[in-house]
């Protein structure tokens, strides 16, 4: 079964659309006027092994609150649209990351249930031109989304690139993890009641 999917997210401030393969090799094409975003989704798809390919076009002459959480909202859609049913997942992923000084710990589940546990005190407010407060607003859309639970934890950081970059590669891994299929349960969804 083909694990993709490909969603449109069209409003009066943004147009995202967002191409995803669960089952790829981490190749990845973004083009959202947001380049630091940009490049901690690129993490994701090459530490999942996820296809993705995001275009999106926003108010940025406003700022890039709309832009961030669209897309959030958008991945989340086309993570649950490709996941279907959610028969034979492993459900569950956790990944601890580290790079030089940062450490952070990511853990997901595939409930059905969205939920966001967000804890990183970033040591400064912008990274670049980034509003690092707008990371809270994207994982916030992408599990009212995906219909999943996120734990994130950095743990400690004092370069808040490196914070970044560390919640993201984390994110990559533990939804590798998640969403590997289990041979022993090819046939059954990963709940005691039946359905995710």
């Amino acid at each position: 079964m083909q694990r993709t999917a490909q969603v449109e997210r069209n409003t009066l401030e943004t147009q995202i659309s967002v191409t995803l393969n669960l089952d790829g090799t981490g190749t990845s094409r973004f083009a959202t006027d947001v380049p630091f975003l940009d490049h901690m989704l690129d993490q994701v798809a090459r530490h999942g092994l996820i296809d993705l390919e995001i275009d999106a076009k926003g108010d940025l002459e406003i700022d890039a609150h709309h832009t961030v959480e669209d897309i959030g909202i958008t991945l989340g859609q086309a993570l649950a649209k490709a996941l279907g049913d959610k028969k034979g997942i492993r459900r569950y992923g956790h990944a601890y990351v580290p790079l030089d000084e940062a450490l952070s710990r990511v853990v997901v589940d595939f409930s059905g249930r969205p939920g966001l546990e967000y804890n990183v005190a970033f040591t400064r407010a912008r990274i670049g031109e980034f509003d690092v407060d707008l990371f809270l607003e994207f994982f916030q859309g992408l599990v009212n989304h995906a219909g999943m639970t996120l734990h994130i934890d950095n743990l400690r950081g004092i370069n808040a690139h490196h914070q970044a970059e560390t919640v993201f590669k984390a994110l990559g891994r533990a939804l590798r993890m998640a969403l590997e299929p289990d041979p022993r349960m090819s046939d059954v969804v990963p709940s005691t009641k039946g359905t995710l």
